[in-house]
């Protein structure tokens, strides 16, 4: 897969030349709160998100990643952890759920292989990341479901795999929807309530 890069919210970071990136590399940058990735070796840096932002992610972990963890389904796990997979060294989805019965992915304190559903939320700054370069990528690799929250549109567009390399068309469910995630589907939440009692809706 030839690399799309595209310019997210964050500065220039000192290091290999785009392309060249390993996860040596990766290692060895700084923690210092930003969120660093690697596709196809190119480097992405995202600074912290809105609280709005997080407010998603938690409401998330609450209609979703608290049932999982209750009825034993398996493990949910929010950014910032490193997901290696092929031709990423590694990347931080904002939530990933992997089967219990796939265990064996978390080894050293990283993810290694391809979870069965990751999750994204939109930023401004990292729109065009999330809907180009992340698809294809995830796509690449085999992630069987991807799913884009969107706080503008006040939507979940899920994407399955129906072939390699490729998705289908998103499933789009807007605000007032129900949706279960293909990989969870007797877990369904309404999509307004990802959003819903956020102090600042700030996108």
């Amino acid at each position: 897969m030839t690399a799309l890069v595209i310019k997210t919210d964050s500065p220039v970071v000192a290091g290999p030349l785009q392309g060249h990136w390993t996860l040596a590399d990766w290692e060895a940058l700084p923690d210092d709160g930003n969120r660093y990735e690697i596709i196809d070796g190119v480097l992405y840096m995202t600074t912290a998100p809105h609280s709005f932002h997080q407010w998603i992610i938690l409401s998330l972990i609450q209609f979703v990643g608290l049932p999982v963890r209750e009825r034993g389904l398996g493990y949910m796990f929010m950014a910032p952890i490193g997901v290696i997979m092929p031709g990423f060294d590694p990347v931080q989805p904002d939530l990933i759920f992997i089967r219990a019965e796939r265990a064996d992915l978390f080894r050293n304190g990283r993810i290694y292989g391809v979870p069965d559903l990751i999750v994204e939320v939109l930023s401004p700054g990292t729109r065009a990341y999330d809907e180009r370069v992340k698809l294809a990528a995830y796509a690449a690799a085999g992630v069987p479901e991807y799913a884009i929250v969107d706080p503008e549109a006040r939507q979940v567009r899920r994407y399955l795999l129906e072939a390699p390399g490729r998705y289908a068309p998103p499933q789009v469910a807007e605000a007032t929807a129900q949706v279960a995630f293909a990989c969870l589907p007797d877990i369904a939440f309404r999509v307004a309530d990802l959003f819903a009692g956020a102090p600042d809706t700030t996108v």
